[in-house]
Parts: C-alpha cells; sequence; structure tokens
C-alpha cells in the first residue's frame, strides 16, 4: 500500500531576484520534502512553491521556508499587482493519497504556533484550520491587502490566532490553512485592458453569479503590456478546466479581445489537463512535472 501524501503549496511576495527564490528552494529540500515546482511572477511578484511528502516532512519544509523567507523578504519593498498580507503570503497544507483532512488542520496549527513563536509573526488560520468563521475564506482576509488588515487587527474580534497583534515590521502576517486540492490557472489577454480582464473575471467568478467554485481577478502585466485573468478552480471536477476555460474565452470574445495563451500555477492532477482541447489557446510552458498522478488526489 502507497505511503500517505501531504501537498504544501506556500506563496512567497517574492518574484523577482532569482538568488532569494533558490535559496527558499533549497530550504524547503534540506528537509527532505520533494520540491516539484516553483512558479515565479514578476508582475506579481510572487512565486509559489509546490513540495509534496510525508505529513512531518512537508511540515518542516514550511517552517524551513517561513525562517528561510524573514531573512530574505522584506515586504516594505514590495510592489507586485497580486494582493498580499505577508513575506510569506499564505501556506495551504493539501491532504493527499491516503492523509486524512484533520492531519491537514493538524499541521497548519503546528506551523503557525512554531512560526509565531519563533518568528514573532502574527498568523491566521483558514480553510478547514479556521478557529474563526468569518476568516475561513481568503478573500475576507484578503480584503484591502495588508494595510486593510492591519486596520481590522485594531478590533479585538480581529486578533491573530497566534502570535503578536500587530504586524511584524518587514514580515506582515502569515496565513497557514488547510484546504482540498484546488488548480490555479492564468489566462493572458491581447489586450492592454485592465477593465476588459475584470469584465471577464466578473463574469467567472461565483461570487458574482458566474461558474460555480471558480474565483477570479483582472490584473495588468506591466512587463509584458497584457491583461490577465487570474482564476483559483476551487473544485476542478465540480467545474472542469476545459468548461472554465471555454466560458472565458467566450466572455473575451464578447468585448473585442483574445486569450493568448493560458499558464499553470503549480500542479495539477494529470486527468484535468491532458489532453488539453485543441480548439483552445494553448497552455504556455506547461513541463511534466507539474502534473501530478490523478491517484494521488482523493
Amino acid at each position: 500500500m502507497s505511503a500517505p501524501l501531504m501537498e504544501c503549496v506556500p506563496n512567497v511576495s517574492e518574484g523577482r531576484d532569482a538568488g532569494v527564490i533558490e535559496a527558499l528552494g533549497h530550504a524547503i529540500e534540506t528537509t527532505g520534502a520533494r520540491l516539484v515546482d516553483v512558479h515565479r511572477d514578476t508582475d506579481h511578484h510572487r512565486s509559489v512553491f509546490t513540495f509534496l511528502g510525508p505529513t512531518k516532512t512537508v511540515e518542516d519544509g514550511a517552517r524551513a521556508l517561513a525562517r528561510a523567507a524573514l531573512s530574505l523578504v522584506d515586504l516594505t519593498r514590495h510592489r507586485g499587482v497580486h494582493p498580499r498580507l505577508g513575506a510569506v503570503d499564505v501556506i495551504p497544507f493539501v491532504p493527499l493519497r491516503g492523509t486524512p483532512m484533520i492531519d491537514a488542520v493538524t499541521a497548519a496549527h503546528h506551523l503557525g504556533r512554531a512560526v509565531a513563536g519563533e518568528l514573532d509573526v502574527p498568523v491566521f488560520f483558514y480553510g478547514e484550520a479556521c478557529a474563526d468563521p468569518r476568516r475561513r475564506e481568503l478573500p475576507a482576509l484578503r480584503r484591502g491587502g495588508l494595510e486593510g488588515l492591519t486596520a481590522r487587527m485594531a478590533d479585538p474580534a480581529w486578533r491573530p490566532d497566534e502570535g503578536p497583534v500587530t504586524p511584524h515590521p518587514t514580515a506582515g502576517v502569515m496565513v497557514i490553512g488547510a484546504r482540498a486540492p484546488l488548480i490555479a490557472f492564468n489566462a493572458v489577454l491581447d489586450t492592454l485592458s485592465l477593465e476588459i480582464a475584470r469584465d471577464v473575471a466578473r463574469a467567472l467568478r461565483a461570487s458574482s453569479g458566474g461558474l460555480q467554485a471558480v474565483r477570479a481577478l483582472g490584473l495588468a502585466l506591466e512587463s509584458r503590456r497584457r491583461a490577465q485573468v487570474s482564476m483559483n478552480l476551487l473544485d476542478y471536477r465540480c467545474t472542469t478546466v476545459t468548461v472554465v476555460a471555454r466560458r472565458l474565452e467566450e466572455e473575451a470574445r464578447r468585448r473585442g479581445a483574445r486569450v493568448t495563451e493560458y499558464e499553470l500555477v503549480g500542479c495539477a492532477p494529470a486527468d484535468a489537463l491532458d489532453p488539453w482541447p485543441g480548439d483552445l489557446a494553448p497552455i504556455a510552458g506547461l513541463k511534466s512535472s507539474q502534473l501530478l498522478d490523478p491517484a494521488f488526489f482523493p
């Protein structure tokens, strides 16, 4: 019988300094966790690390990353188009093959207590690990960015779950949680119009009456002179990637735009993307290592 498997997908607020990103990946690997993908984006100024292993090893990898990021990433110098709350912005634990969700929740709580105590960073728990239902969903925490959350933290009802009651001066806050697998997927449009990207995102996302279990933002990619629709598919079996892509291309065409390419951020079950329909825009830069064995996913 195959050993239980945990996935961790930290998002770090550094997408431009290759040396820092390499050092963060090395910190993860020194714990024995299997680093399967690093996605960096200069416009988002953000990197997403995906690593796998037994629960304890993955927890150790996340702690090593948090330690390294505290000394290498300074949020006061960070400017990017993606909303962020901390130098290590979010750390989700994702139970895969043979691992119950309670193990992911426990790992999130262990890590939160450890980094709050050791690094003096406020920690909020989200998803299945949340201690307060108002903080269950990431958008509730990210509303207004770090500045908005800092203002809310003055209210005793918004005290962090662990650590100090004010943000760390260079690391902000850390959001740690447990969740089911999701697919992070971006579409690049052949337009500079942020308005079009935001309109398309609004038509797609569930909270605006769009597709079930889909979150979407319209963003500007200054370095590429393009607009982007950035998406999270929270339940890729409920609403498949191809359903989202076809709806997105239709909504873009209605506004006089075209999707030039997609990109997968991190990893996904291989059967969710392979084979990719030929009538859709291509997935740029897709690596075979990003397509995980579907048997890993519960």
